[in-house]
Protein backbone atom coordinates (compact mmCIF):
# COMPACT_ATOMS: atom_id res chain seq x y z
CA UNK A 1 0.00 0.00 0.00
CA UNK A 2 1.00 3.64 -1.08
CA UNK A 3 2.03 6.06 1.56
CA UNK A 4 -0.26 9.14 2.14
CA UNK A 5 1.44 12.56 2.74
CA UNK A 6 -0.71 15.57 3.85
CA UNK A 7 0.33 19.10 2.67
CA UNK A 8 -0.15 22.05 4.38
CA UNK A 9 -0.23 24.87 2.37
CA UNK A 10 -1.20 24.74 -1.42
CA UNK A 11 1.38 27.87 -2.73
CA UNK A 12 3.70 27.19 -5.31
CA UNK A 13 5.92 25.26 -2.88
CA UNK A 14 3.21 22.88 -1.35
CA UNK A 15 1.74 22.37 -4.75
CA UNK A 16 5.28 21.54 -6.42
CA UNK A 17 5.93 19.15 -3.48
CA UNK A 18 2.25 17.41 -4.18
CA UNK A 19 3.58 17.12 -8.07
CA UNK A 20 6.61 15.24 -7.15
CA UNK A 21 5.20 13.06 -4.73
CA UNK A 22 2.38 11.82 -7.08
CA UNK A 23 5.54 11.22 -9.31
CA UNK A 24 6.65 8.75 -6.99
CA UNK A 25 2.83 6.99 -6.70
CA UNK A 26 2.34 8.28 -3.32
CA UNK A 27 -1.51 9.14 -1.76
CA UNK A 28 -1.21 13.02 -1.73
CA UNK A 29 -3.56 15.48 -0.10
CA UNK A 30 -3.09 19.10 0.24
CA UNK A 31 -5.07 21.24 2.53
CA UNK A 32 -4.94 25.02 2.62
CA UNK A 33 -7.05 27.88 3.96
CA UNK A 34 -7.83 30.37 0.85
CA UNK A 35 -8.95 28.86 -2.17
CA UNK A 36 -6.04 28.84 -4.08
CA UNK A 37 -6.41 32.03 -6.23
CA UNK A 38 -4.12 34.71 -4.04
CA UNK A 39 -1.42 35.03 -2.14
CA UNK A 40 2.57 35.34 -2.35
CA UNK A 41 2.45 33.02 -5.04
CA UNK A 42 -0.02 34.92 -7.58
CA UNK A 43 1.53 38.12 -6.65
CA UNK A 44 5.32 37.65 -7.14
CA UNK A 45 7.40 39.02 -9.87
CA UNK A 46 7.54 35.23 -11.43
CA UNK A 47 11.60 35.33 -11.67
CA UNK A 48 13.46 31.97 -11.46
CA UNK A 49 16.86 33.83 -10.32
CA UNK A 50 20.35 32.49 -9.65
CA UNK A 51 21.29 35.69 -9.98
CA UNK A 52 19.68 36.35 -6.54
CA UNK A 53 22.70 35.20 -4.92
CA UNK A 54 22.77 37.70 -1.85
CA UNK A 55 20.47 36.61 1.05
CA UNK A 56 17.96 39.19 2.51
CA UNK A 57 20.25 39.17 5.54
CA UNK A 58 22.99 40.74 4.48
CA UNK A 59 25.86 43.48 6.29
CA UNK A 60 23.94 46.59 6.83
CA UNK A 61 19.76 45.66 6.26
CA UNK A 62 19.20 46.30 9.86
CA UNK A 63 20.64 49.67 9.89
CA UNK A 64 18.61 49.98 6.48
CA UNK A 65 15.90 48.65 9.01
CA UNK A 66 16.02 51.08 11.41
CA UNK A 67 16.22 53.89 9.08
CA UNK A 68 13.32 53.35 7.25
CA UNK A 69 11.38 52.48 10.03
CA UNK A 70 8.96 55.59 10.21
CA UNK A 71 8.53 55.81 6.71
CA UNK A 72 5.74 53.63 5.45
CA UNK A 73 6.47 54.57 1.55
CA UNK A 74 10.18 53.16 2.21
CA UNK A 75 10.89 50.17 0.00
CA UNK A 76 12.24 47.96 3.27
CA UNK A 77 9.76 49.15 6.15
CA UNK A 78 9.37 47.05 9.10
CA UNK A 79 6.48 48.41 11.47
CA UNK A 80 7.96 49.04 15.14
CA UNK A 81 6.00 47.27 16.96
CA UNK A 82 6.91 45.37 21.07
CA UNK A 83 6.36 41.57 19.56
CA UNK A 84 8.72 39.19 21.14
CA UNK A 85 8.71 36.98 18.06
CA UNK A 86 9.68 39.69 15.71
CA UNK A 87 12.40 40.83 18.13
CA UNK A 88 13.95 37.82 18.83
CA UNK A 89 13.98 37.27 14.67
CA UNK A 90 15.33 40.48 13.83
CA UNK A 91 17.96 39.58 16.62
CA UNK A 92 18.90 36.79 15.04
CA UNK A 93 18.74 38.34 11.50
CA UNK A 94 21.26 41.11 12.94
CA UNK A 95 23.67 37.81 13.94
CA UNK A 96 23.05 36.19 10.22
CA UNK A 97 24.16 39.33 8.38
CA UNK A 98 27.94 39.01 8.15
CA UNK A 99 29.91 39.29 5.26
CA UNK A 100 31.45 35.42 6.15
CA UNK A 101 27.73 34.00 6.19
CA UNK A 102 26.52 35.48 2.97
CA UNK A 103 29.92 34.34 1.50
CA UNK A 104 28.96 31.02 2.68
CA UNK A 105 24.96 31.44 1.81
CA UNK A 106 25.72 32.71 -1.59
CA UNK A 107 26.44 29.19 -3.57
CA UNK A 108 23.99 27.41 -1.65
CA UNK A 109 21.46 29.34 -2.96
CA UNK A 110 23.24 29.79 -6.29
CA UNK A 111 22.78 25.41 -6.16
CA UNK A 112 19.04 25.37 -5.42
CA UNK A 113 18.31 28.00 -7.87
CA UNK A 114 19.80 26.20 -10.50
CA UNK A 115 18.37 23.11 -9.93
CA UNK A 116 14.75 24.64 -9.75
CA UNK A 117 15.77 26.24 -12.87
CA UNK A 118 15.99 22.91 -14.86
CA UNK A 119 13.01 21.57 -12.86
CA UNK A 120 10.94 24.21 -14.48
CA UNK A 121 12.31 23.46 -17.81
CA UNK A 122 11.88 19.52 -17.35
CA UNK A 123 7.96 20.17 -16.13
CA UNK A 124 7.63 22.50 -19.42
CA UNK A 125 9.22 19.32 -21.42
CA UNK A 126 6.73 16.61 -19.88
CA UNK A 127 3.55 18.48 -21.28
CA UNK A 128 1.82 17.95 -18.07
CA UNK A 129 0.86 21.70 -17.48
CA UNK A 130 0.26 22.10 -21.33
CA UNK A 131 2.69 24.92 -22.86
CA UNK A 132 2.60 27.25 -20.18
CA UNK A 133 4.64 30.62 -20.33
CA UNK A 134 8.59 29.91 -19.43
CA UNK A 135 10.93 31.86 -20.54
CA UNK A 136 14.53 32.53 -20.69
CA UNK A 137 15.90 36.04 -21.43
CA UNK A 138 17.58 37.08 -18.34
CA UNK A 139 17.55 39.80 -16.16
CA UNK A 140 17.95 43.46 -16.17
CA UNK A 141 19.86 45.32 -12.90
CA UNK A 142 18.78 48.87 -14.14
CA UNK A 143 21.10 51.52 -12.60
CA UNK A 144 20.35 55.55 -12.43
CA UNK A 145 23.01 55.88 -10.67
CA UNK A 146 27.17 54.62 -10.50
CA UNK A 147 26.50 54.25 -7.06
CA UNK A 148 24.16 51.68 -7.67
CA UNK A 149 26.01 50.40 -10.38
CA UNK A 150 29.44 49.62 -8.61
CA UNK A 151 27.04 47.88 -6.03
CA UNK A 152 26.23 45.64 -8.16
CA UNK A 153 29.09 45.09 -10.11
CA UNK A 154 30.63 43.43 -6.91
CA UNK A 155 27.69 41.14 -7.11
CA UNK A 156 27.92 40.65 -10.84
CA UNK A 157 31.30 40.14 -10.39
CA UNK A 158 30.77 37.15 -8.09
CA UNK A 159 27.71 35.91 -9.76
CA UNK A 160 30.47 35.39 -12.24
CA UNK A 161 32.95 33.61 -10.44
CA UNK A 162 30.08 31.28 -9.64
CA UNK A 163 29.96 30.41 -13.18
CA UNK A 164 26.90 32.53 -13.74
CA UNK A 165 26.13 34.24 -16.97
CA UNK A 166 26.25 38.04 -16.79
CA UNK A 167 26.73 41.07 -19.06
CA UNK A 168 27.33 44.68 -18.99
CA UNK A 169 24.73 46.79 -21.18
CA UNK A 170 25.48 50.52 -21.29
CA UNK A 171 22.79 52.78 -22.35
CA UNK A 172 23.13 52.01 -26.04
CA UNK A 173 22.69 48.49 -25.74
CA UNK A 174 20.15 48.97 -23.37
CA UNK A 175 18.36 50.87 -25.83
CA UNK A 176 18.95 47.95 -28.47
CA UNK A 177 17.25 45.10 -25.91
CA UNK A 178 14.38 46.83 -25.28
CA UNK A 179 13.77 48.65 -28.35
CA UNK A 180 10.06 49.40 -27.68
CA UNK A 181 10.40 52.20 -24.62
CA UNK A 182 12.58 54.77 -23.81
CA UNK A 183 14.65 53.55 -20.87
CA UNK A 184 15.67 56.38 -18.12
CA UNK A 185 19.02 55.17 -16.56
CA UNK A 186 22.52 54.56 -17.24
CA UNK A 187 22.92 51.20 -18.26
CA UNK A 188 22.28 47.59 -16.79
CA UNK A 189 23.93 43.92 -15.55
CA UNK A 190 22.15 41.39 -17.38
CA UNK A 191 21.93 38.42 -15.39
CA UNK A 192 21.08 35.94 -18.79
CA UNK A 193 21.34 32.77 -16.49
CA UNK A 194 17.82 33.70 -15.14
CA UNK A 195 14.28 33.37 -16.22
CA UNK A 196 10.72 34.14 -15.80
CA UNK A 197 7.13 33.01 -16.02
CA UNK A 198 3.28 34.04 -15.48
CA UNK A 199 2.71 32.92 -11.85
CA UNK A 200 -1.02 32.83 -11.79
CA UNK A 201 -1.54 30.50 -15.44
CA UNK A 202 1.55 27.97 -13.47
CA UNK A 203 -0.67 28.04 -10.17
CA UNK A 204 -3.93 27.50 -12.20
CA UNK A 205 -2.58 24.61 -14.76
CA UNK A 206 -0.71 23.19 -11.32
CA UNK A 207 -4.02 22.67 -9.46
CA UNK A 208 -5.50 21.88 -12.49
CA UNK A 209 -3.00 19.08 -13.37
CA UNK A 210 -2.83 17.39 -9.98
CA UNK A 211 -6.74 17.11 -9.35
CA UNK A 212 -6.37 15.51 -13.00
CA UNK A 213 -4.05 13.09 -11.29
CA UNK A 214 -5.72 12.10 -8.40
CA UNK A 215 -4.25 14.42 -6.04
CA UNK A 216 -6.94 15.68 -3.30
CA UNK A 217 -7.05 19.42 -2.95
CA UNK A 218 -8.81 20.41 0.21
CA UNK A 219 -9.20 24.52 -0.17
CA UNK A 220 -10.84 27.07 2.65
CA UNK A 221 -9.87 24.43 5.26
CA UNK A 222 -7.83 26.19 8.18
CA UNK A 223 -5.52 23.67 10.34
CA UNK A 224 -6.75 23.78 13.95
CA UNK A 225 -4.80 21.36 15.74
CA UNK A 226 -2.42 18.57 15.01
CA UNK A 227 -3.02 15.12 16.59
CA UNK A 228 0.28 13.67 18.13
CA UNK A 229 1.19 10.12 19.80
CA UNK A 230 4.70 10.09 21.42
CA UNK A 231 6.90 11.46 18.38
CA UNK A 232 4.82 11.12 15.50
CA UNK A 233 1.94 13.27 13.96
CA UNK A 234 -0.88 11.00 13.16
CA UNK A 235 -3.76 13.53 11.59
CA UNK A 236 -4.81 16.75 12.03
CA UNK A 237 -8.09 18.70 12.24
CA UNK A 238 -9.20 21.81 10.06
CA UNK A 239 -12.47 23.54 10.77
CA UNK A 240 -14.17 21.27 7.86
CA UNK A 241 -12.79 17.43 8.53
CA UNK A 242 -9.65 15.68 10.26
CA UNK A 243 -7.32 13.65 7.65
CA UNK A 244 -4.68 11.07 8.83
CA UNK A 245 -1.60 10.76 6.65
CA UNK A 246 2.15 8.63 7.07
CA UNK A 247 3.63 11.92 6.63
CA UNK A 248 3.16 15.40 6.98
CA UNK A 249 4.56 18.64 5.05
CA UNK A 250 4.32 22.03 6.64
CA UNK A 251 4.57 24.34 3.19
CA UNK A 252 2.21 27.23 4.94
CA UNK A 253 4.39 29.95 4.35
CA UNK A 254 4.22 32.85 6.48
CA UNK A 255 1.73 30.71 8.42
CA UNK A 256 3.98 28.06 9.47
CA UNK A 257 5.55 29.54 12.67
CA UNK A 258 2.18 29.60 14.31
CA UNK A 259 1.49 25.97 12.91
CA UNK A 260 5.03 24.85 14.57
CA UNK A 261 3.83 26.55 17.62
CA UNK A 262 1.35 23.99 17.88
CA UNK A 263 3.38 21.29 18.46
CA UNK A 264 5.65 23.39 20.53
CA UNK A 265 8.38 24.03 17.89
CA UNK A 266 10.46 27.25 17.37
CA UNK A 267 10.65 28.46 13.85
CA UNK A 268 11.50 31.77 13.58
CA UNK A 269 9.84 33.84 10.98
CA UNK A 270 8.47 36.31 9.57
CA UNK A 271 5.46 37.47 6.84
CA UNK A 272 7.55 40.07 4.26
CA UNK A 273 4.67 41.91 2.38
CA UNK A 274 5.37 42.65 -1.01
CA UNK A 275 2.79 44.51 -2.94
CA UNK A 276 1.96 44.05 -7.44
CA UNK A 277 0.33 46.27 -9.93
CA UNK A 278 -0.93 44.33 -13.21
CA UNK A 279 -1.25 46.99 -15.97
CA UNK A 280 -2.89 45.59 -18.86
CA UNK A 281 -2.69 48.09 -21.36
CA UNK A 282 0.58 47.54 -23.80
CA UNK A 283 4.19 48.98 -21.94
CA UNK A 284 6.09 47.63 -24.76
CA UNK A 285 8.41 46.55 -22.04
CA UNK A 286 10.05 43.26 -23.12
CA UNK A 287 12.68 42.60 -20.47
CA UNK A 288 12.30 41.70 -16.77
CA UNK A 289 14.52 43.95 -14.68
CA UNK A 290 15.01 44.94 -11.07
CA UNK A 291 14.61 48.91 -10.80
CA UNK A 292 18.00 49.57 -8.53
CA UNK A 293 17.37 52.54 -6.55
CA UNK A 294 13.02 52.26 -6.77
CA UNK A 295 14.04 48.82 -5.54
CA UNK A 296 11.43 47.16 -7.23
CA UNK A 297 10.55 44.39 -10.13
CA UNK A 298 9.12 44.79 -13.52
CA UNK A 299 8.08 41.63 -15.39
CA UNK A 300 6.33 41.11 -18.75
CA UNK A 301 3.87 38.16 -18.37
CA UNK A 302 1.19 37.09 -20.32
CA UNK A 303 -1.84 39.97 -20.86
CA UNK A 304 0.10 42.31 -18.57
CA UNK A 305 2.84 43.73 -17.65
CA UNK A 306 3.69 43.22 -13.29
CA UNK A 307 5.07 45.84 -11.48
CA UNK A 308 5.97 44.50 -7.83
CA UNK A 309 7.88 45.19 -4.57
CA UNK A 310 8.53 46.49 -0.97
CA UNK A 311 9.52 44.05 2.02
CA UNK A 312 7.63 45.55 4.76
CA UNK A 313 7.48 43.58 7.89
CA UNK A 314 4.43 44.29 9.58
CA UNK A 315 3.04 40.83 10.78
CA UNK A 316 0.36 38.41 9.13
CA UNK A 317 -1.62 40.69 7.97
CA UNK A 318 -3.70 41.84 4.12
CA UNK A 319 -3.75 45.53 4.56
CA UNK A 320 -2.29 47.16 1.20
CA UNK A 321 -0.94 50.55 2.00
CA UNK A 322 -1.81 53.22 -0.37
CA UNK A 323 1.45 54.89 -0.22
CA UNK A 324 3.67 51.95 -1.31
CA UNK A 325 1.60 51.14 -3.99
CA UNK A 326 1.85 54.73 -5.08
CA UNK A 327 5.75 54.30 -4.49
CA UNK A 328 5.97 51.59 -6.76
CA UNK A 329 4.14 52.75 -9.48
CA UNK A 330 5.85 56.51 -9.30
CA UNK A 331 9.33 53.99 -9.05
CA UNK A 332 8.65 52.46 -12.61
CA UNK A 333 7.07 56.28 -14.17
CA UNK A 334 10.84 57.26 -13.21
CA UNK A 335 13.14 54.48 -15.10
CA UNK A 336 10.80 54.56 -18.34
CA UNK A 337 9.81 57.48 -20.36
CA UNK A 338 6.38 57.42 -21.48
CA UNK A 339 4.83 55.18 -18.77
CA UNK A 340 1.59 56.07 -16.84
CA UNK A 341 -0.15 53.55 -14.19
CA UNK A 342 -3.73 54.51 -13.92
CA UNK A 343 -5.38 55.15 -10.77
CA UNK A 344 -7.01 52.20 -11.75
CA UNK A 345 -4.23 49.62 -11.55
CA UNK A 346 -3.10 50.80 -8.21
CA UNK A 347 -6.48 50.33 -6.84
CA UNK A 348 -6.52 46.61 -7.97
CA UNK A 349 -3.09 46.08 -6.61
CA UNK A 350 -2.77 43.26 -4.22
CA UNK A 351 -0.59 41.87 -2.27
CA UNK A 352 1.37 38.84 -0.78
CA UNK A 353 3.08 37.52 2.25
CA UNK A 354 6.76 35.74 1.95
CA UNK A 355 7.80 33.89 4.99
CA UNK A 356 11.34 35.35 5.59
CA UNK A 357 13.95 33.09 7.71
CA UNK A 358 16.97 35.24 9.64
CA UNK A 359 19.54 34.01 7.43
CA UNK A 360 17.88 34.39 4.24
CA UNK A 361 17.92 30.65 3.70
CA UNK A 362 14.56 28.26 3.33
CA UNK A 363 13.41 25.66 5.83
CA UNK A 364 13.77 22.22 4.32
CA UNK A 365 13.99 19.33 6.21
CA UNK A 366 12.73 16.95 8.32
CA UNK A 367 11.94 18.26 12.43
CA UNK A 368 14.15 16.55 15.05
CA UNK A 369 10.90 16.24 17.52
CA UNK A 370 8.60 14.14 15.08
CA UNK A 371 9.77 12.04 12.46
CA UNK A 372 7.49 12.06 9.70
CA UNK A 373 6.63 16.13 10.10
CA UNK A 374 9.01 17.63 7.38
CA UNK A 375 9.10 21.69 6.95
CA UNK A 376 9.11 23.52 3.42
CA UNK A 377 8.85 27.54 4.20
CA UNK A 378 11.06 30.15 4.65
CA UNK A 379 11.83 31.15 0.82
CA UNK A 380 11.42 34.80 1.34
CA UNK A 381 11.79 36.61 -2.43
CA UNK A 382 12.60 33.65 -3.89
CA UNK A 383 9.68 31.42 -3.41
CA UNK A 384 9.09 30.66 -7.03
CA UNK A 385 12.28 30.29 -7.60
CA UNK A 386 12.41 27.55 -5.77
CA UNK A 387 9.23 25.89 -5.64
CA UNK A 388 10.36 23.17 -7.50
CA UNK A 389 13.44 22.51 -5.70
CA UNK A 390 11.93 22.24 -3.04
CA UNK A 391 9.15 19.93 -3.96
CA UNK A 392 11.85 17.56 -5.22
CA UNK A 393 14.38 17.44 -2.51
CA UNK A 394 11.13 16.76 -0.05
CA UNK A 395 9.67 13.97 -2.58
CA UNK A 396 13.48 12.42 -1.96
CA UNK A 397 13.17 12.31 1.27
CA UNK A 398 10.33 10.80 1.76
CA UNK A 399 11.04 8.34 -0.98
CA UNK A 400 14.71 7.86 0.26
CA UNK A 401 16.17 8.51 -2.93
CA UNK A 402 19.62 10.05 -2.81
CA UNK A 403 19.07 14.04 -2.76
CA UNK A 404 19.70 16.43 -5.75
CA UNK A 405 21.77 18.68 -3.54
CA UNK A 406 22.96 18.42 0.42
CA UNK A 407 20.53 19.95 2.27
CA UNK A 408 22.10 20.66 5.52
CA UNK A 409 22.22 24.56 5.24
CA UNK A 410 18.56 24.18 5.48
CA UNK A 411 18.06 22.14 8.87
CA UNK A 412 14.86 23.94 10.49
CA UNK A 413 16.23 23.51 13.35
CA UNK A 414 19.81 25.07 12.97
CA UNK A 415 20.76 27.65 15.29
CA UNK A 416 21.07 31.60 14.69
Amino acid sequence: MSKSILIVGGGIVGLSTAYFLQKEGYKVTVVDKSNITSGASFVNAGYITPSHIVPLAAPGMISKGIKYMFDSSSPFYMKPRLNLDFMRWAWYFKKSSTKAKVERAMPIIRDINLLSRELYESIKTSGDLGDFHLERKGLLMLYKTEKARDHEMEIAQKAGNLGLEVNYLDSTDLQNIEPHIEVDALGAIHYECDGHTTPSQFMERMVGYLRKVGVDIKTSEELLDVEINTDKITGIVTNKSSYQADNVVFAAGSWTSELSKKLNIDLPLQAGKGYRINVENATNIVMPAILMEAKMAVTPMIGFTRFAGTMEFSGINKIIRKERVEAIAKGAERYYKGLKISDEDKTNAQCGLRPVTPDGLPYIGKSQQYGNLIFATGHAMMGWSLGPATGKLISEMISEKKLSMDITPFNPQRKF
